[in-house]
């Protein structure tokens, strides 16, 4: 029979936790044990803490502390920074990490979010389309790329099984390395009482994006990490199939400065762009949302009418493995922000009770907290039609058809830039869906030297590794 421990009984009572327990004796084992597993992974005594601090705010900096950030123009024809980084990736020191935690529920597909078939042609996954840059960049520096994949609680045995019947996408099973985002209870805003959403299970949560680097080293792949002589680390986003794994250049301007952490920003089309803000303040890299920006600083416009604080955020770092060890670790380790949420909970008489208002606290960690502690920082300027494109709807914008285009939309003018004429719309979109494989080529140079020069396009056309053969 499955017990519980002394000692954990003892922290519960001691921390007024003890209710959790209440219908201990009507579980079965295996319920006994998911709840104890639960139970030993929390650090009650923290949880204290946070509710003790849940007034603690982060206010939005004052105005005249906020200041435009300097950026950098990528220029392709630089040489010398796209050597530093590809001679970065020959020695074997980069690894790319992508963060696919979550699920499509808004898109209407019940399964993980990196499973969207999101090709214009093909109808390959998100996961396909970065597993295929990670391996075209092993294939043209010659040493593999680690490849890592941050999952949550509810979609880490999907993910896992998608990538094994893929057989990882040509990728080595040694060089995918899956790791699970952390969780964070729920406590009852009145209270600070643990919630219960069964009898013998917490409401549990993502701890929130910064959780990832705590997990990375909390799980000890830092560690492996370091050990398989990485030294920095290129952080992005599932579900935007346009970015530029490992981009030399990028890395190369990331080397060059010495930092310890270089993020993209793409240029804001409008005060109101839902990205977050890179910018400075006091002298620091600091991302502020864009829902906590001063209005009248966000349309505030230089003398040639242009945004002052225009640095948006895709979500595209690299992190220096030893700031990561940094600050996952010791006082400096990324804080917790509380957020006020409807939590349906367990009441006292065992019934499940669906709140009509705000009842539970939250505790997430935000990844873009390190950036103010990062002493050597750079930041290079990218483009939405190169490199932005997120899945976010169903419909509308930031969707499976508007992100199909864009992919499309590139692929041609790669070929043009190939000399392929490309059959256009009126509105300047390609006139029939187009997909380039990173495994064909990973960048219109490679295209260049592979396309066949009397290529003509009268339908939809898929250039895949096959087609290179």
């Amino acid at each position: 029979m499955v017990t519980v421990p002394n000692d954990l009984r003892q922290q519960l009572s001691h921390q007024g936790q003890a209710h959790v327990l209440r219908w201990w004796d009507s579980l079965n084992d295996e319920e006994r044990r998911g709840l104890l597993d639960q139970l030993r992974t929390i650090d009650v005594e923290q949880i204290r803490q946070l509710y003790a601090g849940r007034e603690t705010v982060f206010p939005v900096p004052a105005a005249e502390r906020i200041h435009p950030i300097p950026v950098t123009r990528l220029d392709p024809g630089d040489r010398g920074m796209r050597q530093r980084g590809e001679e970065a990736l020959e020695r074997g020191e980069i690894a790319a990490l992508v963060v696919a935690g979550g699920q499509g529920t808004r898109l209407g597909f019940e399964h993980t979010k990196g499973m969207f078939p999101i090709g214009p042609v093909s109808r390959n996954s998100l996961f396909q389309f970065h597993a295929e840059k990670v391996l075209a960049l092993g294939r043209r520096y010659g040493r593999a790329l680690p490849f890592l994949v941050m999952t949550s609680p509810v979609t880490d045995a999907e993910t896992q099984a998608f990538f094994q019947e893929h057989s990882y996408f040509g990728l080595s099973a040694d060089d995918v390395f899956f790791f699970c985002q952390g969780t964070m209870p729920a406590v009852d805003e009145a209270s600070g009482k643990l919630l219960l959403e069964a009898p013998g299970r917490l409401f549990t949560s993502p701890n929130g994006h910064g959780g990832t680097l705590i997990a990375l080293a909390d799980g000890g792949l830092l560690d492996r990490l370091q050990q398989r002589g990485i030294r920095h680390i290129f952080y992005f986003q599932v579900d935007n199939p346009l970015v530029r794994v490992a981009d030399p250049l990028f890395l190369g301007h990331h080397l060059a400065a010495k930092a310890e952490v270089s993020s993209k920003i793409i240029p804001k089309e409008s005060p109101t762009d839902k990205l977050g803000n890179l910018v400075l303040v006091d002298g620091r890299c600091t991302m502020i949302e864009y829902s906590d920006l001063p209005e009248a600083l966000a349309r505030h416009t230089d003398e040639q009418g242009k945004l002052r604080i225009c640095a948006g955020s895709p979500a595209i770092h690299i992190f220096a493995i030893d700031f990561l060890r940094r600050v996952t670790q010791g006082r400096l380790r990324i804080p917790f922000h509380v957020a006020r949420k409807k939590v349906p909970y367990l009441d006292e008489h065992g019934n499940l009770v669906t709140p009509s208002q705000e009842n539970a606290l939250k505790f997430e960690m935000f990844i873009f907290d390190v950036l103010p502690l990062a002493e050597r920082w750079t930041v290079v300027e990218t483009s939405r039609r190169e490199e932005f494109v997120p899945l976010k709807n169903a419909a509308g914008a930031d969707s499976p058809a508007t992100v199909r285009q864009a992919l499309s939309n590139l692929a041609g003018v790669w070929l043009e830039e190939a000399g392929i004429v490309v059959p256009r719309q009126p509105g300047g979109d390609v006139a029939f869906p187009l997909e380039i494989s990173p495994l064909y080529a990973l960048d219109v140079q490679e295209l260049m030297a592979k396309v066949p020069p009397g290529l003509r396009i009268d339908g939809p056309l898929y250039l895949s590794e096959d087609k290179a053969k």
